[in-house]
């Protein structure tokens, strides 16, 4: 099909064929493929044609996107690293396997949140060295408490987070503001 033209009802078989299977990214449900002929009744009187209901076995709208995260401005990132700030809460998951990790995160900024603490350290570990792995992936908390702490599970308790300063673990700790109740 060129630039220009009407789609023929071929073109029209042909595009309903190929996107049969494929599910819009958008909030709202695809608009309806007009008719061979044409839907010239709803356009002659000035009013647009009626939306069809959502399909049967289709999901409706997304759920809302949990808050976004903002990262540790510069200025508080220093004061922590002085120690002018203080952590009203710190976390050591060294040595525990994922699930076990990500459960007791997930339980420790729970409780933050509740006592109203603002800003937590979390300490990974930096992973073991290439030498002592014998062939294990090294750093696999260091790597993953990241992103979990930018899934949509934890966001909620999330405000944004930041790699520590030297004298907290540097690159094997994080910092985290822990967002305000609601």
């Amino acid at each position: 099909m060129t630039r220009g033209r009407k789609p023929t009802p071929e073109d029209i078989r042909q595009w309903e064929a190929a996107t049969q299977a494929v599910t819009p990214l958008g909030r709202r449900p695809a608009a309806p493929a007009p008719d061979a002929v044409g839907d010239t009744d709803a356009a002659s009187a000035g009013k647009a044609p009626a939306r069809p209901a959502a399909a049967p076995g289709r999901p409706g709208p997304p759920p809302p996107s949990p808050p976004a995260l903002n990262p540790i401005d510069r200025r508080t990132r220093l004061r922590l690293t002085r120690g002018a700030v203080a952590i009203d809460a710190r976390i050591d998951l060294h040595g525990l396997r994922q699930a076990a990790a990500h459960a007791r995160l997930a339980r420790f900024l729970r409780e933050a949140q509740a006592a109203g603490a603002r800003l937590v350290l979390v300490i990974t570990g930096k992973g073991r060295l290439p030498s002592e792995a014998g062939g294990e992936e090294r750093g696999v908390l260091r790597r993953a408490v990241p992103l979990w702490l930018s899934s949509a599970e934890l966001r909620p308790f999330v405000a944004g987070f930041d790699e520590a300063g030297p004298g907290h673990g540097g690159s094997g700790a994080l910092y985290v503001r822990v967002r305000r109740k609601r």
